[in-house]
Parts: C-alpha cells; structure tokens; sequence
C-alpha cells in the first residue's frame, strides 16, 4: 500500500461538506468501498471518518447551509505551526476565513482564501495524522488548484507553505507548477484563467483513483452523479469530473497501465 507523502505543505487530508450525509455515505461506499466510523456529536459534531481497507482517507460532515457554501470537497495542507502559518496569510496577498482551531485529541485546524480566491484548510497534526493511504483505487490520488492570479498564487504556497515549487510548464497555452518535481510532485497548480467561467471559483479539485474510469463513470451516474467533464486521456491518465448527487464536485482518475 503506498505510503502518502505528507511533508509539511503538502495535502494531507481532505472532507466533504455535504447537505445530505447519509446519501453522500451511501454514494462513496458503493463507488469507491468507503467504510465508515461517527464521531462523537458533542465533542466532533457527528463528523464521519472514511476509511478505505481500514485506513482513514476522508472525511464527511453535514452542510447545514448557515454559512452558504454549497456542497463540495476541501483540502487541507499539513502546516507544523498554525498560529505562524496562519500569521503569514495577510501579508502575502491572502485572507484568514477561520483563525486556528483546536480538535480535541487530533490536531490543530484553520481555513483561508489564497490570492486566487480558493479556500484551503491548513492542519497541524496531533492524533489524526492525515490520509494513510494515497494513490490506490478509491484512495485520494492528485490535488490541483484551478486559479486566477496565477504568479501570485504561485508565489503565496510557496512563501506561506515553504513549497518546493517546480514548474512543470509555461506556455501561453499551459502553465503548471507542482509541489516537488516529477514522481515526487504531491499537488499541483493549473493557470486556469483561461477556463475558469465568469462567477466560477477558483478551488482545489480532488482526483481519486479508480481501476477503470469509464466503468465508475457508469457506476457513478447510477448512483445520481453528474458528468461534468468528458473524459480525457493524459500522460497522467484517463481523467473525468464528476459531481456527486448533491453537485459536489471531483474527478477520477485512471492510471496508465506501465509496460
């Protein structure tokens, strides 16, 4: 099973903020072979932890629309001091959404908005340690950032997070930088100005792994999700977005097969 990377500034979890939780239980379970344990309503909130073989790899919580977010997926990035971290944001171009916040027994939480206008957790650890598994079917496998303001967003994750950034291309037509370079890349940023519609967010997207991309798309819309882009074939992989019965959005992936 790989072992995830989760050096400091790298995604080390992920959740879903969800209007219908036991529905989005239901639809990850059969999709992805989703397990899953209830925390405590009155110290967690009722937050579920998924796990895939026994090890955590996400988390679901209940969207109850008070904040008026819409349902979707956030990333978190491992951070080994919050307050200093979280300190840093303003200065850098970014906003703080929620100072940091303690879990009891598992670590250390904060949320901002980057330059480009995505929200990102930030995590310190303490006894939750992040996703145990990556890069495995039904496991997180790719965390990409879709942005505006592409220099300065590039410029904040690495002067806020301490990334090793690396730029994969730049070109008018795509500009990508990673989190490493190469097979020791862990997250990514897309220049998506040219793609992101009037009114759309910037946002981190979620890839998770699948043994065959056309297979869970069909799983997938039988289970209430909707296409939202085409599969495309990459280097990377066989690649879709999906959005989840409650429109929450992800992609999967499909590895290519190695000769």
């Amino acid at each position: 099973m790989p072992v995830p990377d989760l050096r400091p500034g790298a995604p080390c979890w992920i959740d879903l903020m969800t209007s219908n939780p036991e529905r989005a239980q239901s639809f990850y379970a059969t999709l992805f072979g989703w397990t899953y344990e209830t925390g405590d309503q009155e110290t967690y909130g009722g937050y579920v932890l998924a796990s895939k073989d026994g090890q955590p790899v996400a988390g679901i919580m209940k969207n109850d629309g008070d904040a008026g977010y819409p349902d979707g997926w956030s990333t978190y990035l491992r951070v080994e001091d919050i307050e200093a971290t979280v300190a840093a944001v303003p200065g850098h171009g970014g906003k703080v959404l929620m100072g940091p916040m303690d879990v009891p027994a598992q670590g250390r939480m904060a949320m901002l908005l980057d330059p480009a206008g995505a929200s990102v957790g930030l995590w310190e650890f303490g006894g939750h340690t992040g996703f145990h598994v990556h890069g495995e079917p039904g496991a997180p496998a790719w965390h990409e950032l879709h942005a505006r303001r592409y220099p300065e967003t590039v410029a904040f994750y690495r002067e806020v997070f301490g990334w090793d950034a690396s730029t994969m291309s730049d070109t008018d037509e795509f500009r990508y930088t990673t989190l490493g370079a190469g097979r020791e890349a862990t997250a990514g940023i897309l220049d998506a100005t040219a793609f992101l519609h009037a009114g759309y967010p910037a946002a981190w997207q979620v890839y998770f792994q699948v043994g065959d991309t056309d297979l869970a798309i069909t799983q997938a819309l039988g289970l209430g999700a909707s296409v939202v882009d085409p599969s495309q074939d990459s280097p990377f992989g066989r690649v879709t977005s999906l959005s989840d019965p409650t429109g929450a959005g992800f992609k999967v992936i499909e590895p290519p097969q190695r000769g």
